[in-house]
């Protein structure tokens, strides 16, 4: 049987448009806001004339990344057996030109684990690749996602 899960959420643009030397500006500041959450503060990157105090696209897209991975991983360990003692992740988004378009390219994740028991390590670092192979959002983009991970007791 097919599951299908819908999320909401909405934008609203908090900038404001301003004439700067005979020219308009539009800044790009928004505030995300998904119901019973805490509503996130966004931009563009100041690359594109934003401002970098708040999350952008970018940031958002490696943060989306990295959090599926996390808690793909997680439920493979506990399926596995797999006790952690630690987790954290350091992801880096490259976005450039690619067949005329600028796109995000490649992001890869740095997971740093630690387990519980030193039997563990090696099955832990296994498990990586199936929570890889099952994170939702690794599977719903057209670039490639590289995991390169640490296990460690």
């Amino acid at each position: 049987m097919a599951h299908e899960h819908i999320f909401k959420g909405e934008l609203h643009w908090t900038g404001h448009a301003a004439q700067v030397d005979g020219q308009l500006r539009l800044t790009r500041s928004f505030d995300l806001e998904f119901a019973g959450k805490a509503k996130l503060a966004g931009s563009s990157p100041e690359v594109f004339h934003g401002d970098d105090r708040r999350h952008n696209p970018e940031t958002l897209m490696v943060s989306s990344l990295m959090a599926c991975h996390h808690l793909t991983y997680l439920a493979v360990c506990e399926r596995s057996g797999v006790s952690l003692a630690a987790y954290s992740d350091h992801g880096t988004g490259r976005l450039t030109m690619r067949d005329g378009k600028m796109r995000m390219v490649e992001v890869v994740l740095r997971p740093q684990v630690k387990v519980a028991d030193a039997t563990q390590v090696e099955r832990a670092r296994a498990l990586h690749e199936k929570a890889h192979a099952n994170c939702f959002m690794s599977n719903s983009v057209n670039f490639e996602v590289r995991i390169e991970p640490t296990v460690t007791t």
